[in-house]
């Protein structure tokens, strides 16, 4: 592919993608867990927001990381979790077309049993706010009233949003975020959040109004191992002609080879 055939942020241009999602929106369920193995826990469902261009590892971990937490905190249980890429009118540099984000995030999790991938998102013609991604998933999985109980009672299932402390720190950034907007997120959903290098989550929670008043429904999930692959370097080496095996799934790496991506 040259300059000319690609559009400004690196992506293939509209005529090569435009097949590869064409069909109908449908909710995708085929990992959501459609019964409880304890239906004293709180049925919970995790959904990760984010420009994913591409997905890394690190993306992956994050899911994995707060899993173990659920587990090992007691209170939940984990039905299924869900990456929402941003829609293309989020406009950032390096936001490849919505229809490769999501086919490389199917890619990446291609042998995982408990995540997705949603389009609603990314799919949508106007940048759609985190909260209302959240109302989304709350309307999708609430909807008929939640989970089915073994006495056929149902359960409301709680929608957890998941971030890296690096987006939390942006909480206190003025005109970032709507103060209505951030009550919704923490006060209704919660967020589980993974500790990043460099960021004190702690710091930011006692620093924030709006982090402290919803303090309970925050929980803070402390890497074991760090890791810090970023989308932005993966993008830089490509663009230089660097190696990133290893940095992220292998058919994600063939994606973007076959697609000419982030290369200008």
């Amino acid at each position: 592919m040259t300059p000319e055939t690609s559009t400004a942020n690196g992506s293939a241009p509209p005529s090569v993608v435009r097949n590869l999602t064409d069909k109908p929106y449908v909710f995708p369920r085929n990992n959501l867990k459609t019964s409880m193995n304890d239906p004293t826990k709180e049925p919970l469902v995790i959904v990760a927001c984010g420009s994913f261009s591409p997905v890394t590892y690190l993306h992956l971990r994050m899911f994995e990381m707060a899993h173990d937490y659920i587990v090992d905190q007691g209170r939940f249980e984990i039905l299924g979790g869900y990456f929402s890429p941003v829609s293309d009118d989020y406009r950032k540099l390096g936001l490849v077309d919505w229809r490769h984000r999501v086919r490389m995030c199917d890619l990446a999790i291609k042998d995982s049993d408990w995540l997705m991938t949603d389009s609603w998102e990314p799919s949508s013609a106007k940048y759609q706010r985190t909260a209302t991604v959240l109302d989304h998933f709350e309307a999708e999985l609430n909807g008929q009233g939640g989970i089915t109980l073994p006495d056929g009672t149902k359960k409301l299932i709680r929608i957890m949003f998941l971030a890296g402390g690096d987006l939390i720190q942006t909480v206190a950034i003025p005109g970032v975020w709507d103060t209505k907007d951030l009550h919704h997120i923490f006060g209704k959903f919660g967020c589980l959040i993974i500790e990043r290098t460099g960021a004190d989550v702690n710091d930011f929670l006692l620093a924030s109004n709006v982090l402290w008043e919803h303090r309970k429904n925050v929980f803070v999930v402390k890497q074991s191992i760090h890791n810090d692959i970023s989308s932005t370097k993966i993008r830089l080496f490509i663009r230089r002609g660097m190696s990133i095996k290893y940095l992220l799934p292998d058919l994600v790496i063939e994606y973007i080879k076959q697609h000419d991506l982030y290369k200008y």
